[in-house]
């Protein structure tokens, strides 16, 4: 294990769960190559990830979904269920099924593993900053399937949340991988403020993470986005 950089500042803490060994070793090798990564572990099955879970610290878990003793979308959801973690996906699945099951899960992020080592280091330290990194490919499908709703839609459903304008903002922007910071100089605002709103929607959506949000958003209709 790494020790943290002083220096250089914080150092983001990952584990890492792939069963392939090929490329578990070149995923590794992508977070010890960037200094604002450490590499806590790096396991095979979900037995092994659920170990480190139980005995370690860390920031954010990377891991693929189908393992060969279970799958990842509970290892998401474990890993969700606590504030201080996060979870991004790296797979080779970009059906439906996949797709829906590791947002739902409570995955802050997508991607393909046909990526770069920059795009993937780039989108962990992303998933760390607020944001939430989706595989080009991945976020057109997600733009296509979930059609917003009509605005007569939307007013004959009185049980649907409400969002103010600038939450609105906010959310579609987190939609399209957008960090807290970079939100913030967008809209001239204080990434403080930022934060708040994206609690303020998640509590109108009742859910717990940004991956969730945007799928909930985009379900009621409440966001609308361009299909490019």
């Amino acid at each position: 294990m790494g020790t943290c950089d002083t220096v250089s500042g914080q150092r983001f803490r990952v584990l890492l769960v792939e069963d392939d060994t090929v490329t578990r070793e070149r995923l590794a090798g992508v977070i010890r190559g960037n200094r604002s990564l450490e590499l806590i572990a790096s396991v095979g099955t979900r037995q092994q990830a659920d170990a480190v879970i139980d005995s370690a610290d860390f920031d954010i878990l990377l891991t693929d979904l189908d393992l060969p003793d279970g799958n990842g979308i509970e290892l998401i959801r474990r890993v969700s269920s606590n504030p201080a973690m996060t979870a991004l996906v790296i797979t080779v699945f970009g059906d439906e099924k996949h797709v829906l099951d590791a947002i739902k899960a409570g995955a802050s992020g997508y991607l393909l593993k046909d990526g770069g080592a920059d795009d993937i280091s780039k989108a962990i330290l992303d998933v760390q900053s607020g944001g939430s990194p989706i595989s080009p490919s991945i976020a057109r499908y997600l733009l296509k399937h979930f059609q917003p709703k009509t605005r007569v839609e939307q007013n004959e459903s009185s049980t649907a949340p409400v969002l103010t304008v600038r939450e609105t903002e906010v959310i579609e922007l987190v939609a399209k991988g957008f960090t807290y910071n970079e939100i913030a100089n967008l809209l001239n605002l204080s990434v403080h403020t930022v934060t708040s709103h994206i609690k303020n929607t998640y509590k109108k959506l009742s859910v717990s993470s940004r991956g969730e949000a945007v799928y909930e958003a985009m379900q009621l209709g409440l966001i609308h986005m361009d299909n490019d």
